[in-house]
């Protein structure tokens, strides 16, 4: 049974002087820092896994040149399986991209996509920005009636209906980045209506690779922008444009295309046509069924492949096959992206590790606070033990102090970080702008009034008060000058951490670790000073009182 002197006491020693608060704030700072920075770390990693996934599905079909032949059929072969939901085919270059104002070209990824397909294994539609005319394009356009507004459709039609038809294009949110705005709620607006891109025809170049790997001439067609996508990811949406899959076929030489036999010639004197090349695609993109894991997916695919290249290897008359399974790679999402996700997890856990020297400073700071107490309280514990009390009673005095402590240090840094996670984004906007001019007034203000404080304190002959007042005036007068000064910084840079907004959600499961690491240590740290408490001899604690 707990003797009822513990409690009184450990609360009597935490509320009657201001340097258990300090330890209070102090172990609070450190279980917020840490909770902070792993959050951030975490949900980073979080992001990058769940963009992954949602960029190419749970597993991907991949032969770069000359391409995979016969496509439909595999596709078929592979939504067959049960443990597959939907495939799609996806060609893919690197081109130029004209962009309509300025005489500005931008290097980007093109991938020519089947835009039902591709909605249903990646649910491509939501990514869509536009989904109606902004306000500022309309009113731009009512000022000028040759203006023909477009229409934006859900999921557009790429490849043209009919021959006299121009192809559109999907462009990524970020590669005209100059003409429009990010509004507070995350959605655009249109800066320069007149350069509204589904207003406009952009141009785009792609260089074909033949079948034996010649580099065949550029192919330069005009598009016209059906609409702009945001995955969130800035590489994607600073670098990809979606075009038609048979659009991206013919740009790159991989649609279908007769062979001809080069010794032979047909009646007309021309080459004896001997079969047809099929069309091909680089990709394809595989979404799992429900419930069923990437790694299960893949083993099906596999197994899909396989039987489709049996099949076609059957077949008479078939000139071109699929290539071997050995050179074709069918790869996880996670495979896929191993090179950018193995980093980022190593990182996380060395941030953990690093940052567990957090523990050792809360160890340390109640050690030496608790150590200054009990040299303090001697008379206290020598009445103690004088009147009866016992080694493990006085022990469990300071150990319960320590506790505490710890308690109310851990649910204030748990409080601190997830109210610093939630809002980080808000406070990375205001980080970027310039110092309200009221902020710098009143910090000057306040160093006005301390040093009045300072000039009381001098001629009082308060040492403490004057020292502890020159402190305060130092501090806000580096804090407005700090504020007058601040311009705005760029801290989080979406060109290199890859997302447009920092993750602002906090891992749970690292904060209740670091909390419960900081009670730990926090005991700890009171048990040394606690177990000499518990050792002191009453007699002669009491000799000189």
């Amino acid at each position: 049974m707990t003797p009822v002197y513990q409690p009184l006491l450990a609360n009597r020693y935490l509320a009657s002087r201001i340097i258990p608060l300090i330890a209070v704030a102090a172990v609070a700072l450190c279980v917020g820092l840490v909770i902070i920075v792993v959050s951030v770390m975490s949900g980073f990693l979080d992001m990058l896994l769940n963009s992954g996934r949602t960029l190419m599905g749970d597993v991907i079909v991949r032969y770069a040149d000359p391409g995979i032949p016969h496509y439909d059929l595999l596709v078929e072969e592979i939504e067959s399986r049960p443990e597959a939901d939907a495939a799609t085919p996806v060609v893919e270059s690197f081109g130029l991209l004209k962009l309509p104002y300025g005489n500005r070209t931008e290097g980007v990824q093109v991938w020519g996509i089947d835009p039902e397909s591709f909605d249903r294994v990646v649910d491509f539609g939501p990514s869509l920005v536009w989904d109606g005319i902004p306000p500022e394009v309309e009113e731009f356009a009512k000022e000028f009636d040759r203006i023909e507004l477009p229409d934006l459709e859900g999921l557009p039609q790429l490849d043209p209906l009919t021959e006299g038809d121009s192809p559109k294009v999907v462009l990524g949110v970020e590669i005209d980045s100059a003409t429009k705005a990010r509004g507070p709620s995350g959605d655009y607006e249109v800066r320069a209506p007149a350069f509204w891109l589904p207003l406009r025809d952009v141009e785009i170049t792609l260089i074909p690779i033949s079948t034996s790997g010649r580099i065949e001439k550029p192919d330069n067609r005009r598009f016209s922008v059906a609409n702009e996508f945001q995955s969130g990811v800035y590489q994607i949406d600073s670098r990809r444009a979606m075009i038609g899959i048979e659009t991206g076929q013919r740009m790159l030489g991989l649609d279908a295309a007769p062979i001809y036999d080069q010794a032979l010639l047909d009646e007309t004197g021309e080459l004896s046509k001997i079969g047809t090349y099929p069309a091909r695609v680089q990709m394809i993109l595989v979404r799992a069924a429900d419930g069923v894991t990437p790694e299960a997916l893949r083993d099906a695919v596999r197994e899909a492949y396989a039987s489709f290249a049996a099949k076609i290897a059957d077949e008479n008359g078939v000139t071109i096959r699929p290539p071997d399974e050995a050179f074709v790679g069918i790869r996880t999402w996670r495979e896929q992206l191993r090179d950018m996700i193995g980093p980022v997890e190593k990182e996380r856990e060395l941030m953990r590790i690093l940052f567990s020297i957090v523990y050792l400073v809360c160890a340390g700071l109640v050690l030496s606070i608790f150590w200054a107490i009990v040299h303090e309280k001697t008379r206290d514990i020598g009445i103690l033990r004088a009147v009866g009390a016992s080694r493990p009673g006085v022990l469990g005095v300071f150990l319960a102090y320590g506790l505490v402590i710890g308690l109310a240090g851990a649910v204030l840094g748990a409080l601190l970080g997830w109210v610093v996670v939630n809002n980080i984004n808000g406070i990375h906007e205001a980080m970027g702008e310039p110092a309200p001019t009221w902020t710098w007034i009143v910090a000057y203000a306040l160093a006005a009034s301390m040093l009045g404080v300072v000039i009381q304190a001098v001629i009082r002959g308060a040492m403490l008060r004057t020292l502890l007042s020159i402190v305060g005036v130092l501090v806000l007068g580096g804090v407005g000058t700090a504020l007058l000064l601040h311009r705005g910084f760029l801290m989080w840079d979406p060109a290199v951490y890859y997302f447009n907004s920092i993750p602002n959600q906090v891992d749970w499961f690292s904060a209740t670790l670091t909390m419960a690491g900081a009670i730990v240590f926090s005991v700890l740290g009171a048990a040394i000073p606690a177990a000499k408490a518990a050792d002191t001899d009453p007699v002669r604690a009491l000799r000189y009182e």
